[in-house]
């Protein structure tokens, strides 16, 4: 292909105006020869074809090229990331290989370009770019800082060309990621002026009239804005001056996409959002003096101007957590307009400008950021000094030491820490994995569930409906996560083959034409030697009791509870007798037990679970908790499904035997207008029921309505109906619902 057919005559222009303006540029560092080195692989990419146009029709060179000049001038990168940039898409191509750049340009273009194919890597890989640990993930893989800072370029240069293309659904997708990833890169870097761009111009393609409604609002408002502004400055410039005070004063109008933002928090329009524009004051002080001198600043306007306390941003005592400082008021200016003004220092405002890279320079320290907050803080003070090479070096960051990102097939990112293994990855997608999980397939290879993960790793775990929680598996996890979850499963596991082997004992004694006895089977128990009903189950279920040895001293028990004790025991008449201690508190049980579990077994430990509050009279199911217990839910509580769909095995039938003198704590939810007096009728009707008791109340009141919870103690379910019956004839009350 010629070179004339891929290029039109006004992108063969606009190049050669761009480099002209790039080579000049960096005339004190480009090396005699670069500029035919790139023409010579720029026409060997042309002429063999290999050059494709983008799903926006825009022509990769001149992208490229636009890209370089973002990067030089408005960056400041210098020779190596320049010729990077003019070479990336003759590399993406295959017309060149890195080991020939490197022979041409060295070792910093070749690694530059090292980077920017990792990145084209991945994207291919992940389907989740809007996610914060892609952004970390493209830190990694970008491994050169200036890797980043291109991408930003990049992606600057695109949304200023996609602005009339037809393909609208590749509009928005580039937008989306403007706005969610590298607007928040470039703020983070102090890239100030680009990530506003990013940002405004996201907005204009993914909220076109939005943008344009604001822009406009704008444009005919600014000559009576700039002129308003003169009226406010003037006397408080008189003033500040009487006071000695060394400062200068600006103005400026928000971004469009700032206002935006405004405008969807306070749900007004334009002329609602009253700080259009801020007024800064910025005092030259010695670091003794700020907070005073920024405080008379303070007490000079309040005393011109009325204040909105409701307004007033004290970031003077407590600093933001990214070192942000300033004091920001909101007063009435003239013609009774709201103005915001905000008062620093030139060190603060330099940190306001510059972000946590300014920061770090006046503190000196890194406390309280994160590795790649840290790393990505340093870039902003490396591109101020003239050595960029050295110290882009300097703040390098190596994510390895500390975190590995992996993808799943379907392009979903995890992060981990160094030296997670298969097993912690697969329990971190979820407890049923982990626990079936018998390997893993990565880069095509199948590898064991000890194997340790590196970050860009596509991990497909393998699972096996046989494979079960092992001990073991204890010693090859290493996040506390998966630690926590296999050790939950083996308690499970437990917990099940317990049930399995109640089952079994209770069939033999059946097969042996045993009675099963709850109280001779807990006295049997103790004499085994056990004290816990689950352990006892344990031991059966692991064969460390044998169940033929358990029966023999079930059937010796009940002969001696049965038989031997009555004749040993000698006859009394019935005013002589003395119920034993034990005996009237297993019969207080019986006859006060309210529920009865499973096939009619009384006197077990049960509770009411309070995610629901079963009250007597529902619909309800008995769950063995893992320490041996019940727990007694409704029917129709929302933790149900999940429990019988995940432990099946241990819900328990249950139903209400007679009632119990004790009551149950039950929430209601009340919902009405808040009109005086309704919160006493309420509470007149609950004190006027019989063994109804008001436990507690809460009332929030919002926009004229109230939301009401309260908490009442009753017996059942019809008194429950009666309650709530009443209570919906309240004026006023507009609903009364059950938690």
């Amino acid at each position: 292909m010629e070179i004339a057919k891929f290029f039109t005559e006004e992108e063969r222009s606009r190049i050669e105006a761009v480099q002209r303006q790039l080579f000049a540029m960096a005339a004190d560092v480009v090396q005699e020869g670069d500029e035919a080195k790139i023409r010579k692989y720029l026409d060997r990419a042309t002429q063999q074809g290999l050059l494709q146009r983008d799903v926006f029709g825009i022509n990769p060179i001149v992208k490229d090229t636009e890209t370089a000049l973002i990067v030089g001038e408005e960056i400041g990168l210098t020779r190596g990331s320049v010729i990077s940039v003019l070479l990336w898409s003759i590399v993406k191509s295959g017309a060149a290989s890195l080991d020939e750049i490197r022979g041409d340009f060295g070792e910093e273009v070749a690694h530059i370009l090292y980077g920017l194919m990792r990145i084209r890597e991945l994207y291919t890989k992940s389907a989740t770019v809007g996610s914060e640990n892609f952004r970390s993930l493209l830190v990694t893989f970008a491994e050169d800082m200036r890797v980043i800072l291109i991408m930003i370029a990049n992606r600057v240069c695109v949304m200023r060309q996609i602005k009339d293309v037809e393909n609208i659904e590749a509009q928005r997708k580039v937008s989306m990621e403007a706005a969610y990833l590298y607007a928040p890169l470039a703020h983070k870097l102090g890239l100030y002026k680009l990530k506003s761009e990013l940002e405004d111009l996201s907005l204009k393609y993914l909220e076109h009239d939005a943008y344009y409604h604001i822009k406009e609002k704008l444009n005919e408002t600014k000559r009576s804005r700039d002129a308003y502004i003169e009226r406010f400055l003037k006397p408080l410039d008189e003033k500040l001056k009487e006071a000695g005070l060394h400062y200068h004063m600006k103005g400026r109008t928000k971004s469009i996409h700032s206002i935006w933002q405004k405008m969807q928090k306070q749900h007004v329009d334009v002329d609602g959002v009253y700080d259009l524009f801020a007024i800064r004051i910025i005092l030259q002080s010695p670091p003794e003096r700020e907070k005073m001198e920024c405080w008379q600043v303070f007490s000079i306007i309040t005393d011109m101007y009325q204040s909105n306390p409701k307004r007033m941003r004290d970031w003077l005592s407590v600093p933001k957590s990214n070192g942000y400082e300033s004091l920001h008021i909101t007063v009435l200016g003239p013609e009774q307009k709201w103005v915001e003004v905000q008062i620093r220092t030139e060190r603060m405002d330099d940190i306001a400008e510059h972000g946590l890279a300014a920061h770090w320079r006046y503190k000196g320290i890194r406390s309280g950021e994160s590795g790649v907050e840290e790393w990505l803080a340093g870039v902003r003070s490396a591109l101020e000094t003239n050595d960029d090479a050295q110290l882009m070096d300097q703040f390098r960051l190596d994510l390895k030491e500390d975190e590995v990102f992996v993808f799943t097939p379907k392009g979903d990112i995890f992060k981990l820490p160094m030296g997670a293994t298969v097993l912690d990855f697969a329990y971190h997608i979820h407890s049923k994995v982990g626990n079936q999980c018998v390997g893993a397939r990565i880069g095509g290879k199948n590898v064991t569930i000890r194997q340790k993960l590196q970050s860009g790793d596509q991990v497909e775990i393998l699972t096996s409906s046989n494979q079960t929680p092992k001990q073991d598996w204890l010693s090859i996890v290493t996040t506390t996560r998966a630690r926590a979850k296999v050790r939950q499963s083996l308690k499970e596991m437990e917990s099940r083959q317990a049930l399995l082997a109640k089952e079994e004992l209770e069939r033999k004694m059946k097969n042996k034409k045993l009675d099963y006895e709850e109280p001779v089977l807990m006295h049997t128990m103790t004499k085994l030697g056990y004290r816990i009903v689950t352990d006892f189950y344990a031991a059966l279920a692991d064969g460390k009791l044998d169940m033929n040895s358990v029966l023999e001293a079930y059937a010796q028990q009940q002969r001696f509870d049965h038989g031997e004790a009555e004749k040993q025991a000698p006859t009394l008449s019935a005013d002589q007798f003395v119920m034993p201690e034990d005996e009237k508190a297993k019969r207080q049980i019986e006859q006060s037990d309210v529920l009865v579990i499973d096939q009619n077994l009384k006197g077990l430990d049960f509770q009411m679970a309070r995610c629901c509050q079963p009250v007597y009279g529902d619909s309800v199911f008995g769950f063995v908790t893992s320490g041996g217990g019940i727990k007694i839910h409704r029917e129709d509580c929302p933790n149900a499904p999940q429990l019988r769909q995940r432990f099946g095995y241990r819900i328990v039938r249950a139903k209400w035997a007679g009632k119990r003198g004790s009551q149950y704590p039950i929430t209601l939810r009340v919902i009405g207008n808040d009109d005086i007096g309704i919160i006493n009728n309420i509470t007149n009707i609950i004190s006027k029921e019989e063994k109804i008791q008001l436990r507690s109340i809460s009332i929030d009141s919002h926009d004229g309505l109230f939301n009401g919870s309260l908490t009442v103690m009753l017996d059942d379910t019809s008194r429950l109906q009666q309650l709530i019956k009443k209570l919906k004839t309240v004026k006023g009350v507009k609903n009364v619902s059950r938690s």
